[in-house]
């Protein structure tokens, strides 16, 4: 099992027993009096999520099922992978207790499967296609916690938020698209409390990583595809030059550009655009990609001239989208990004390393790390970002989205800046 997965039970401990004692965790800890133990560090940050939302946790069932299901299966990506995902975990099932469940990257649940009694008690729970099993819908469970954490976790009788999943166990790993990290969905392992297992949340886990294998190697061979058109035209080429696929992609390179990546507009077209790492570029189409020639101009310069939207109003699919006078991008931003950008738009005069460190850790000596993420920001905002301090660089236009409910800004952040601006009622 992998180091950055917990399983819900610890190694010795009897599953009844601990049960026991979670229970009495949660009582003591949803009636505001003292807890006679600690609840995971990944439990305590879900429920205090949830709380502050307002989630009641004597609610019976999710919010009501969608009605786009099959749209939302198409537009999920997921179908194809759909017989490997619950092949893979045929095992974890062949007893008839425990069901697998795929959602889409909002926890809308997609396909189940399983033997006829389990789906019958998840009926009865409201744990059928087209539900909402996103944190905020359903509480801690280990589709929508995964899906916020973007860990594989594992969900234990009453670590479960809603009282009404105390007598169920779940195993839930996020699936991301390699191509460019954003959340497809989840799949997830369920059944009642007693059939816990470790070994069930690192299968699901295996699981998930195998998916997202098939859909890098799927990658792969549409790169090879691309290179090969694209060789004779980079050969011929009087300048540097880049074949990309759609998500920005390198699948080829003519004289010294060294990229693996670069973004793309959202809306790509033939004809002049300005791209981040790049500057100012000629972009041309290529069967299932791009061939992209950078100029001389000064993408600096050009990055300058920019409007900036961070949109924090999705609580777990924070983007950032920048407009020039030669188009616009978007990007969807990690946790991790989402917190740095906020708390630098929320200091226009600018924060050193040691100071996000701070904020964001609790400790000033992470500074190294902030560094680091902070450089990995800066090679595709170029010119949107400035550093000595670090800031939006002084000629940006930037416009900072808030969600209509306060509560529900950043709600993976611990970050006090970040806890204080919860605290404000929105406008309006």
């Amino acid at each position: 099992m992998g180091t950055d997965i917990e399983p819900a039970v610890p190694a010795g401990e009897d599953p009844r027993s601990y049960a026991q004692v979670l229970a009495e965790v949660y009582d003591a800890t949803m009636a505001g009096g003292k807890s006679p133990a600690r609840p995971r560090d990944l439990i305590s940050a879900s429920w205090l999520r949830l709380r502050r939302g307002g989630v009641d946790p004597d609610a019976v069932r999710p919010r009501p099922i969608v009605a786009d299901l099959e749209l939302r299966r198409r537009e999920s990506g997921l179908a194809p992978l759909l017989p490997d995902l619950i092949g893979g975990l045929a095992a974890a099932t062949a007893g008839g207790d425990n069901i697998v469940v795929v959602t889409d990257s909002h926890g809308k649940v997609l396909w189940r499967s399983g033997a006829r009694a389990v789906l019958h008690r998840a009926d009865r729970l409201g744990f059928v296609e087209g539900a909402d099993w996103a944190e905020d819908s359903a509480g801690t469970n280990a589709i929508g916690t995964a899906l916020v954490s973007r860990t594989a976790v594992q969900i234990f009788s009453a670590e479960h938020f809603l009282r009404s999943h105390h007598a169920w166990t779940c195993s839930g790993a996020p699936i991301r698209d390699p191509r460019d990290g954003r959340l497809l969905g989840a799949i997830d392992v369920s059944g009642p409390a007693n059939t816990v297992a470790p070994i069930v949340l690192a299968l699901v886990d295996a699981v998930a990583r195998l998916a997202e294998s098939s859909l890098r190697e799927q990658h792969r061979r549409q790169l090879d595809g691309l290179r090969s058109v694209a060789a004779p035209l980079l050969a011929a080429a009087h300048r540097p030059a880049l074949a990309v696929d759609n998500h920005g992609w390198v699948a080829a390179v003519g004289r010294t550009i060294d990229r693996n990546r670069i973004a793309l507009p959202t809306r790509v077209q033939a004809g002049t655009a300005w791209l981040p790492e790049l500057g100012v570029c000629d972009v041309e189409p290529l069967p299932g990609g791009w061939l992209v020639l950078p100029t001389e101009d000064d993408p600096e310069t050009i990055g300058a001239r920019s409007r900036v939207r961070l949109d924090l109003r999705d609580p777990h699919h924070s983007t950032i989208h920048v407009q020039t006078e030669l188009g616009s991008w978007s990007h969807e931003l990690s946790p991790r990004h989402a917190e740095i950008l906020f708390l630098l738009a929320v200091s226009p005069a600018g924060t050193s390393a040691a100071e996000l460190a701070a904020d964001i850790f609790g400790d000033r000596g992470r500074a190294i790390t902030v560094r680091a993420e902070m450089s990995r920001l800066r090679k595709y905002l170029v010119g949107v970002l400035a550093a000595q301090p670090y800031r939006f660089a002084d000629d940006v236009a930037l416009d900072l989205v808030f969600p209509a409910d306060r509560s529900r800004l950043l709600p993976h952040s611990l970050a006090a800046t970040i806890g204080r601006h919860r605290s404000v009622v929105a406008d309006g």
